[in-house]
């Protein structure tokens, strides 16, 4: 019975025990590098806006084959780029291989500010 009253028996005393902080502090570290693994495979949708118009009803229904819709913007401005609509860089369209691409040219902050780059 006096083995159960004596909490202390069998520990070690001469060690330097690590902190809570301390252990959470490095369980942080050691986790952010796991957490950004974690969403690397994330799919998000990405879109690139060429420009925008407005149409009535009417109009759209007379769209066919080879029709031609104007933009609110001039060949060669550059095209918005969108990450979850929500825009985070510029570019210009580029073809490669028989396949459009974008080529980022500006990196959009998100205070809307041109970020440096």
């Amino acid at each position: 019975m006096e083995d159960l009253l004596n909490p202390n028996e069998g520990m070690t005393f001469g060690k330097k025990s690590e902190s809570g902080a301390d252990r959470l502090a490095g369980k942080s570290k050691i986790g952010n590098n796991n957490n950004i693994d974690l969403l690397m495979d994330v799919s998000l949708r990405v879109t690139v806006e060429l420009g925008r118009t407005r149409m009535q009803l009417a109009q759209i229904l007379e769209l066919q084959h080879g029709s031609v819709v104007e933009l609110d913007r001039l060949a060669g401005d550059p095209v918005d780029i969108f990450v979850n609509d929500v825009m985070v860089a510029r570019g210009e369209v580029v073809v490669v291989d028989d396949k459009f691409g974008v080529r980022i040219t500006e990196m959009i902050s998100s205070k809307s500010e041109k970020a440096t780059g």
